[in-house]
């Protein structure tokens, strides 16, 4: 199947500002990702890593330098019309025209997409994200929470088979963050393809099918969430004993130990170099007996450090 996104090697160079032969700047290297339909896929990384940039290709905002994007398998430089018609974006910017109430907006968006008026979902989108009670009010007296969803509506008003989340739930609160999330997983459960950006880790943990971290323009993983954890070789175990400990077990003197309470062991180990079952094999052959056993594991947050830590000590 033709996957709803295919970028292969796409390069996008900036040359210096007010300088004709000044030092060029690359925001994306080669970078090659390939979205299936129907998926929600994450694409995370630090500040300036160059996800804005690739989104904006794929909007049509931006030329790219070099390299080929494909956009439900049509090219966007032999058709860019056709693949902006196929796209819904959600900007990260909230910016909306002050003079329209968000009725208008929506119905002049739908309006510059060529939707007939017998097939605009104005009302439909007003319910979805709870705006009807403010379908005439001017966007100027909305709040930022509100000014959000209008943006969302707005990316769907042609009913896009892809839909680009650049940072949609920035500076929002839990609650509409929550309602948001559902809405997507919504619109996935519906075919709709999702690509999102975001800095909460942990909604890229549990939304996505498969994410992509970037960093200097360069992509330095692509897996499902699942094989990202597998990444991460460390782990923590906390063992309470209903003795005095007096000193530690021979046995673990070779892994990370601590003593945290005159009853309590702190083990960082490699899940690659032991097993959890022979650390407490190890406790039980020093005479000591496990009161409670609490493991730590680490989360996609711990990943994403790793990774781009990892990057930068290569380029240093």
């Amino acid at each position: 199947m033709e996957p709803a996104i295919k970028i292969e090697n796409l390069t996008k160079t900036y040359r210096a500002t007010g300088k004709k032969n000044g030092k060029q700047k690359e925001a994306l290297k080669n970078v090659s990702l390939s979205i299936n339909k129907g998926s929600i896929y994450g694409l995370l990384g630090p500040n300036g890593a160059g996800k804005s940039t690739l989104i904006n290709i794929l909007a049509g905002l931006t030329i790219k330098t070099s390299g080929k994007v494909s956009i439900g398998g049509i090219d966007i430089d032999e058709r860019p019309r056709n693949t902006r018609f196929m796209i819904g974006v959600v900007p990260q910017e909230v910016v909306l025209d002050p003079f329209f109430s968000i009725t208008e907006l929506l119905e002049y968006h739908a309006g510059y997409y060529g939707v007939p008026k017998n097939k605009r979902r104005t009302k439909e989108l007003l319910k979805a994200f709870s705006l009807s009670d403010k379908s005439a009010v001017n966007s100027r007296r909305l709040s930022g929470g509100m000014k959000r969803r209008v943006l969302i509506a707005k990316a769907l008003v042609h009913n896009p088979p892809i839909v680009v989340l650049d940072e949609p739930t920035a500076g929002v609160d839990v609650e509409l963050r929550a309602q948001l999330w559902d809405y997507v997983r919504e619109l996935n459960k519906q075919g709709t393809t999702i690509l999102l950006t975001t800095h909460y880790l942990e909604e890229a943990e549990k939304l996505c099918d498969r994410i992509g971290i970037i960093d200097h323009g360069k992509i330095i993983a692509d897996n499902s969430p699942e094989e990202l954890m597998k990444l991460m070789d460390n782990k923590q175990i906390i063992l309470q004993f209903s003795e005095k400990i007096r000193e530690i077990p021979e046995g673990l003197k070779k892994f990370d130990v601590e003593q945290t309470d005159s009853n309590k062991l702190l083990i960082r180990y490699k899940t690659s170099e032991i097993s959890a079952g022979d650390l407490l094999n190890q406790t039980k052959n020093a005479g000591l007996t496990i009161m409670d056993i609490k493991t730590e594991e680490p989360d996609l947050e711990d990943v994403f450090r790793h990774l781009v830590k990892s990057g930068n000590k290569k380029k240093n």
